[in-house]
């Protein structure tokens, strides 16, 4: 998603062997992951998790690291990880009659089951990680706006497209899409993703596959939307990734309409024409927004102890919101994607 760095990982594909058995984890003074060393390859790595190949599956693993402005802040955020994670579960498990998905297990005792290797780390990855099928990841971010926001309404404002595509002329920020629109950007490893147009993905997929992803990306914002709105949330966009296995098999993969993912805005506040407050970390951009002598480049600023407090109630209180779970009493619903 071009303007929504928070939903890009920016993995990066890895393939030596972490030496790190002593050191499985760097864990601040509050408890809050920054970073996971286990003692198996590292098969990506990026601003927020780390993935480990386990052979014929891998260990998905959030850190509490934050990013902004494609900037990986000096301070996590409490809890940040174990939210995305679990609230990927749920989403899953609310999904998965539209399409299969790659997750094999979330609960730490089914995973250790399955990959006994990981029992001695299990206190470092614990309800911070998803054990899944191994695929080979479509090179395409699956955006759909719902809303008209962001990279979004700055390029409809300046030239009255998306993409290089025209949209409807007389729209105001914030407003609602009908239908909702499939945006696709690039998968970038550094930076910001690029907006791309549907002949574009066809080109580098091929038309079918073009059409599956587009079709099953929007069927998955139909109903993740309509959960949400009941829930008193509005999912203004969202990202989907998806991958495909051997034997061509399309998954739903990485991580599914979380706030790192998803810019979600309170539909009570919900006012078009205007930008909306959001369930994410707009208190972190909004500060870094405010600083006049940080050109958005690393190294980025420390973050007060009082934007890391504010960013992390958000995560949890739209975890909250959508599941009806505070996150302490959560259990999630066993997996029922790919074994």
């Amino acid at each position: 998603m071009s303007d929504v760095e928070h939903t890009a990982d920016a993995w990066t594909r890895g393939g030596e062997a972490s030496n790190s058995a002593a050191r499985p984890v760097v864990r601040s003074s509050t408890g809050v992951v920054e970073r996971t060393e286990l003692p198996f390859p590292l098969y990506r790595g990026g601003k927020v998790r780390e993935v480990y190949d386990l052979g014929r599956r891998l260990l998905i693993v959030a850190s509490d690291r934050i990013s902004a402005f494609d900037v990986v802040l000096p301070q996590p955020i409490p809890r940040k990880g174990e939210v995305l994670t679990q609230l990927t579960a749920w989403w899953l498990s609310q999904l998965e009659d539209l399409v299969d998905h790659h997750l094999v297990a979330v609960d730490p005792d089914r995973i250790v089951t399955l990959e006994p290797r990981l029992r001695v780390s299990r206190e470092v990855w614990t309800r911070r990680a998803m054990l899944v099928q191994r695929t080979e990841p479509i090179p395409i971010e699956c955006v759909v706006r719902g809303y008209i926001s962001g990279s979004a309404w700055r390029e409809y404002r300046e030239r009255g497209t998306l993409a290089g595509e025209p949209l409807p002329p007389g729209l105001i920020e914030s407003q609602r899409l009908e239908p909702a629109i499939f945006s696709p950007a690039t998968k970038a490893v550094d930076g910001h993703d690029e907006n791309i147009a549907f002949v574009d993905v066809a080109r580098r997929v091929g038309a079918e596959l073009a059409e599956r992803l587009r079709t099953v990306s929007l069927a998955l914002y139909e109903r993740g939307a309509g959960i949400a709105q009941t829930r008193g949330i509005v999912v203004a966009d969202t990202k989907f990734e998806f991958g495909q296995t051997r034997d061509g098999r399309l998954l739903l993969i990485d991580e599914v309409l979380t706030p790192d993912s998803s810019r979600f805005w309170p539909a009570d506040l919900y006012e078009p024409g205007r930008a909306q407050p959001s369930f994410d970390k707009q208190p972190v951009r909004d500060y870094l927004d405010g600083l006049r002598d940080w050109d958005k480049r690393p190294p980025s600023p420390p973050l007060p102890p009082e934007v890391v407090a504010a960013t992390s109630s958000r995560y949890l209180e739209i975890f909250r919101r959508l599941t009806g779970t505070p996150l302490d009493d959560f259990r999630a619903p066993e997996a029922g994607g790919a074994a």
